[in-house]
């Protein structure tokens, strides 16, 4: 198996977006599967890899991003250390990240071999899941989407009244990281942006719009995005999949750092499930 660790792709917003790539090199065109991380997310979070070692072993061309605000660096994808960054993020920048890796993929002649242009799969896991619905409504290279235990709004996790006046006050609102312990700023550009692009960031209008196969999973013991934004997804679009995973958590019981050889058998089946939606 064909692994490209931290190659960087530069981004529209001066600074670089870094991507895996992990596929069997054997010369056979292959479905492409680009995946994006969650807010607090990163590509190389918990069992990310092994998840795309299973794609790859179905020979699939798989390609985890990590948005180029996100908050790691270069030199240190793992965490937060730029933290700088982390707080100018906003859903704009992660938009543009995914078109930046579309438009990088046929332009890279060293992978032209092994990869199908003609069938580009988006997997967005938590806010991700949102994102990539609104990608995939716009980008008509897109052939099917997918959502792990994603969102079904955006502006709902905004604050209002006190709260809001707070931040704008201030300038910046601070979220703790229970893992690392890190005080991570949002500046109020996030909402002052969201706001400026609602209509093009209201998923509910996107999902509706949607006229390629979409897959939903999620997990109904999910502690931080309900089971309803689920059924709320599956209802605006009729020709959509819903798949619920019984006991499932957020992060379908996987976990950082993950110290295990396979994959918790939850996020198993939400790959398989993947798989053979994609192929189907």
């Amino acid at each position: 198996m064909k692994i490209i660790k931290n190659s960087l792709i530069q981004g529209k917003h001066q600074k670089p977006i870094l991507v895996d790539l992990f596929y069997l090199e054997n010369n056979q065109s292959k479905n492409i599967v680009i995946f994006c991380h969650g807010y607090k997310g990163y590509k190389d979070w918990g069992a990310w890899d092994l998840v795309a070692k299973k794609f790859a072993e179905n020979n699939m061309f798989f390609l985890k991003m990590n948005f180029s605000y996100n908050g790691g660096t270069e030199n240190q994808p793992i965490d937060f250390p730029d933290l700088e960054a982390f707080g100018n993020n906003n859903f704009i920048k992660e938009l543009d990240d995914i078109g930046t890796v579309l438009d990088w993929i046929p332009q890279n002649n060293s992978i032209q071999n092994e990869i199908n242009l003609n069938n580009i799969t988006l997997i967005g896991h938590s806010r991700g899941g949102g994102t990539v619905v609104i990608k995939a409504k716009e980008n008509p290279n897109i052939t099917k989407v997918i959502s792990w235990a994603g969102v079904s709004d955006f502006e709902s996790r905004f604050p209002t009244g006190k709260l809001l006046k707070k931040w704008k006050e201030n300038g910046v609102a601070y979220v703790t990281n229970a893992r690392t312990n890190q005080e991570m700023p949002h500046y109020i550009q996030f909402y002052t942006n969201f706001k400026e692009n609602e209509e093009r960031l209201f998923i509910k209008d996107a999902v509706e719009r949607l006229n390629i196969p979409y897959l939903i999973i999620h997990g109904n013991d999910d502690e931080t995005v309900s089971i309803k934004e689920a059924k709320n997804l599956k209802s605006w679009n009729f020709k959509s999949q819903l798949y619920i995973i019984e006991n499932a958590n957020h992060t379908f019981n996987s976990k950082q750092p993950w110290d295990h050889p396979n994959l918790p058998s939850h996020l198993d089946t939400v790959v398989q499930k993947s798989i053979i939606f994609i192929v189907s």
